[in-house]
């Protein structure tokens, strides 16, 4: 047994991805842009949520979406009838985005002429988790028809999260959702994780959102100063 060599695969992918996330964030910040990794599963409500929080801060932020999927260009054309900037990314497979995949994406822009960054990454819940995208922010947004109880299918990915957006209020009287046992579960897994309470069809709770979005780009460009 002595004789036999143990490679790694996935710690090293991951220890080279953690590297070109470190110079990626080092170059946003450099620049004094800010980036946010929008992760959920498929039909929760990213690009929905995201066209929502557009319509509050495209006033005061100049705005672009680097959409992550395994094929299409549907997400980031919605982007664009809706006013915003948009790079899209073809994963041929992949289930995430990793941080040479956004590093490719921001190659493809003037990023000066930017102030803020979405990633809307591939939808899934396990492998996003995993990788660091060189964001400033991780975002998870759960959809009240996907239940409650994902918390406990998938802790790692609210683990690693900065905020949690409950989307999709507008028809919770269709759906069994225990709020109070979701927001139980997520202070156990992640107490400082922030929770949010949306509706990116009727706008509710967008504002109250889009404010603590502000707050945290404002501080992080404050101490880049």
């Amino acid at each position: 047994m002595s004789d036999i060599k143990l490679i790694n695969i996935k710690e090293s992918i991951l220890k080279d991805n953690d590297n070109d996330a470190e110079f990626l964030r080092a170059k946003l910040a450099r620049e004094n842009v800010f980036m946010l990794n929008i992760m959920s599963s498929p039909g929760a409500g990213k690009t929905s949520l995201i066209i929502a929080t557009l319509k509050v801060l495209q006033h005061k932020y100049r705005i672009s979406v680097i959409e992550g999927d395994i094929d299409s260009m549907v997400d980031s054309e919605k982007i664009v009838q809706n006013g915003g900037h948009a790079v899209q990314i073809h994963t041929g497979g992949d289930c995430h985005l990793d941080a040479f995949m956004i590093k490719s994406a921001i190659d493809t822009i003037n990023i000066s002429d930017f102030d803020l960054l979405f990633i809307e990454n591939v939808g899934n819940l396990v492998c996003p988790a995993e990788f660091d995208t060189g964001a400033n922010l991780k975002v998870m947004i759960l959809s009240v028809p996907e239940g409650d109880d994902k918390i406990l299918k998938y802790p790692l990915m609210f683990q690693v999260c900065d905020a949690l957006i409950i989307n999709k209020i507008d028809c919770v009287k269709m759906f069994d959702f225990d709020f109070e046992a979701l927001k139980n579960r997520a202070a156990l897994v992640n107490p400082k994780m922030k929770l949010f309470e949306v509706s990116s069809k009727t706008m509710e709770g967008i504002t109250e959102w889009s404010d603590w979005l502000s707050e945290q780009i404002d501080d992080y460009k404050s101490r880049l100063i």
